[in-house]
């Protein structure tokens, strides 16, 4: 069985992951999904709210693939680091 891959981007030009896209889309729908709501969140708080929500029905490391798809996403514009947040703090892109 051939499982369709995704080629991440990463925002600062370095060499994405390939990951399979079963488990990419899960983890974009839920960034995208949680930024929605939120508005702005902490990339500790995006992450720690992935773990509680995802760990039971995901086949994966939850915090990797929720810094790979972040950087992909950041890559293609989607989301965007707020400037001058401490922790850093992401947001949809507008």
């Amino acid at each position: 069985m051939n499982e369709e891959k995704i080629m991440t981007l990463h925002p600062q030009g370095k060499k994405g992951v390939n990951i399979l896209k079963r488990r990419y889309d899960p983890i974009k729908n839920f960034i995208i999904e949680t930024l929605q709501e939120y508005k702005e969140i902490s990339f500790s708080e995006l992450t720690d709210l992935a773990v509680a929500k995802l760990t039971d029905s995901f086949d994966g490391k939850v915090t990797w693939y929720v810094v790979s798809v972040k950087l992909d996403l950041e890559a293609r514009n989607l989301i965007e680091r707020i400037p001058k947040t401490s922790p850093q703090k992401i947001r949809l892109t507008k």
